[in-house]
């Protein structure tokens, strides 16, 4: 027998042996037993010496993939990503996969798309007679030109019978549809600084180069991606594509079709269905796509001839996955792209400060777009609204109402941006004082007037709106503060002729509804727009020209360190959503604190002001980039049994084995959202100058947290490497 390591989904750090009677090569799938459920797994390693008793080894009971295995890459791609993030290995690698694969199921391949003609001895045959209208236009569509089975399908729904008994006859012959046709010329033309970006990222094709592409909102980033991805791509190589959202996909897949329309692209996020994105998965894998575009997860998508990685939105918090295995997909991407020797595009109006700061130091090439690419767009006039002695109609002043009523009367395309969906943001009982907050988390409940509803946007909790009180019985209950349905409905009384559009996760909870606004705001058929944050991202709608900004001065308040960087990026992303084209944009923020550093960088709509100072902020703090983080986290029934497992750990440590002197520790602490889904959440951060002190560190941490499970069976724990969330 011969025996492997194999990973299995399984909350293990070292991989498991099972044995065979043949070697199987490394990244094959299989199906083996583990505590009697069959379950799928990837082979590791074969020829290994067993470590245990041979009577113990079980089988490998089923090859599920003799023809094809996870190649060599992508195996060191997840190796690194467990060891990075301190994660079991076999979780790591079945995180990575497609749902379809993950099962213990084979799976068949996906088969090159083929595109039929006819022969020269089909040629001379006669046409199928007339009468038979749908076989004789068959006929002629292939007599015409080379058509895919899909185009063929279009003519005759029998099309592939036809075809299969013409191809026997030999008077149709088939060939596989190229994975990267010819590339039309782009409609386009390039500015001096778009072509100067795109030359020198082409100057590098071939070996690793990260670049940082810091263009203003409306200046033709998107353009300069694809001018270097049909370099890429005629060159028989591939790309891979990362956004950050799933709603940005449909619109940039419009213009990808018109860029490429005979390249095979395939998509990649958690709204495809699941054989769909298997197929699209294998298909890149096997050299079948050219194009992949995809979310965070599709960082680990095997290509076995990368080119070029694109990260368009690089700043945006989406990247980060905040739960499992918690990788940040823009900083896989740049290790991937190390690891394949190919260039990476980081793009963003407003670069995160950890990739501005490699920028500066040298590690990243910086290139700048300074100026809208539409010859007529101007960057929009931002006025900062202090509302301080104004009053206000439900969130609205009477300045802002007046600017959405003169925007109507003209003709023009208004904004709300407001980050709260629901209609407010609490129920309060103006009586007792009471707050309705959710039973299992730290949170207030949202209500949601339409669903009739309150909500808890953290772990989903939801009950009918009561009555009355339950402290007092007092029936009078107040919705507090403004959320997206409740000024929906108060621009419906202002504007009863206009047509509005709320957008957020409560109005594109289905796969398709957001092609379907995306289609209703180009065809003008929508006066104002209200919407959350999925607004602010990337999207280009030419006849935007009036943004208004409501309640962002919540964010200032947050304890996070990160909070001015997040909220200096959502502004300027909205903002920069007016006055794309031939409409003069203008941006209204009602703020109560102007003076904020935020708002002033933001009326002067200069990131490297704003960016300086804050990068000099945390330089004074040593805070990340000028330090390494990570959290190690507890969650229990009680705050004191979370805290006690991280107190326990650290005293061991302390006694035991110290920390290097480079690494501090604060806490146990509770965390801002002190309980979340019925427990309560601890946690105590690492910090350091130095990496690979903190990563020594989280090593002694992660043995100690495992040695005490077992003393505190009922609380869980997680180590979160470079977080986000506080």
């Amino acid at each position: 027998m011969i025996y492997h390591q194999l990973a299995l989904n399984v909350p293990l750090y070292s991989l498991l042996t099972y044995a065979h009677p043949t070697a199987l090569p490394a990244g094959t799938r299989v199906a083996v037993r583990f505590r009697k459920r069959l379950v799928a797994a990837i082979v590791w390693e074969s020829n290994v010496q067993p470590k245990i008793d041979i009577n113990k080894i079980l089988p490998i009971e089923t090859i599920l993939s003799e023809d094809w295995q996870l190649p060599a890459d992508w195996r060191a791609l997840l190796s690194f990503t467990a060891r990075y993030y301190h994660y079991p290995l076999g979780q790591a690698v079945m995180a990575a996969l497609p749902k379809g694969l993950r099962q213990p199921e084979a799976v068949p391949l996906p088969h090159q798309e083929m595109m039929y003609t006819l022969s020269n001895s089909g040629r001379i045959q006669p046409a199928p007679p007339a009468r038979f209208h749908k076989q004789h236009a068959l006929w002629q569509c292939l007599q015409s030109a080379p058509a895919t089975l899909q185009q063929l399908k279009a003519k005759h729904n029998q099309a592939t019978n036809y075809l299969n008994q013409w191809l026997q006859q030999g008077w149709v012959q088939a060939k596989p549809v190229p994975v990267c046709g010819s590339i039309p010329a782009s409609p386009y033309q390039l500015n001096q600084q778009q072509q100067h970006a795109s030359t020198l990222i082409q100057a590098k094709f071939g070996q690793f180069a990260p670049f940082l592409l810091y263009g203003i909102t409306g200046s033709g980033k998107t353009e300069v991606y694809f001018d270097i991805m049909a370099k890429v791509l005629q060159q028989g190589r591939q790309v891979l594509f990362l956004l950050p959202e799933i709603n940005l996909t449909p619109q940039l897949m419009q213009r990808v079709r018109q860029r490429f329309p005979s390249t095979v692209t395939v998509i990649l996020h958690s709204q495809t269905a699941a054989g769909q994105r298997t197929s699209n998965y294998l298909q890149a894998a096997l050299g079948q796509a050219a194009l992949v575009i995809g979310t965070r997860l599709a960082v680990f998508t095997p290509m076995h001839n990368l080119g070029l990685i694109v990260v368009d939105e690089e700043h945006d918090y989406s990247f980060k996955q905040e739960s499992e295995l918690r990788y940040q997909a823009r900083d896989l991407a740049v290790w991937r792209a190390q690891q394949t020797n190919c260039p990476i595009v980081l793009g963003s109006a407003t670069p995160s400060l950890e990739s501005w700061y490699k920028a500066q130091q040298g590690a990243y090439q910086l290139l700048q777009l300074s100026e809208r690419a539409h010859a007529c767009a101007q960057l929009p006039q931002i006025h900062l609204l202090d509302i301080r002695r104004l009053p206000l109609d439900n969130g609205l002043s009477d300045i802002i109402k007046q600017k959405l009523q003169t925007n109507f009367a003209n003709g023009g395309l208004s904004m709300i941006y407001l980050n709260r969906r629901g209609f407010a943001p609490a129920l309060f009982c103006a009586a007792c004082g009471h707050i309705f907050g959710c039973p299992n988390c730290s949170a207030k409940m949202v209500l949601h007037q339409h669903a009739g509803q309150l909500r808890c946007h953290h772990c989903d909790f939801h009950q009918r709106i009561p009555h009355s009180c339950p402290e007092c019985g007092n029936q009078d209950l107040t919705a507090v503060g403004q959320g997206t349905q409740r000024i929906e409905e108060d621009l419906q009384h202002l504007l009863p002729d206009a047509r509005i559009l709320r957008v957020d996760r409560d109005s594109t909870a289905h796969r398709h509804d957001w092609a379907a606004i995306y289609s209703k705001i180009m065809q003008q058929q929508i006066d104002i727009l209200v919407g959350t944050q999925m607004l602010a991202k990337g999207h280009d709608f030419p006849h935007l020209n009036l943004v208004v900004v409501l309640n962002a001065d919540n964010s200032l308040y947050s304890a996070d360190f990160r909070a001015p960087e997040r909220l200096f990026a959502e502004l300027m992303q909205v903002s920069g959503r007016a006055g794309r084209a031939n409409y003069k944009g203008e941006v209204w923020v009602q703020t109560r604190q102007p003076e904020h550093k935020v708002y002033q960088a933001l009326a002067t709509q200069n990131y490297v002001t704003f960016a300086t100072a804050e990068l000099a902020e945390r330089q004074d703090l040593c805070m990340p980039p000028f330090s390494h983080m990570a959290a190690i986290r507890a969650d229990a029934k009680t705050m004191r049994q979370a805290q006690e497992l991280l107190r326990q750990a650290l005293q061991g440590i302390e006694q035991q084995q110290p920390l290097p002197t480079s690494v501090s520790a604060f806490g146990p602490v509770p965390m801002l959202m002190a309980r979340l889904a019925g427990y309560e959440r601890a946690q105590i951060f690492l910090e350091s100058k130095n990496r690979r002190d903190l990563h020594h560190s989280i090593t002694i941490w992660h043995s100690w947290l495992q040695h005490l499970e077992k003393i505190y069976p009922h609380t869980r724990w997680l180590i979160d490497v470079d977080p986000l969330e506080m």
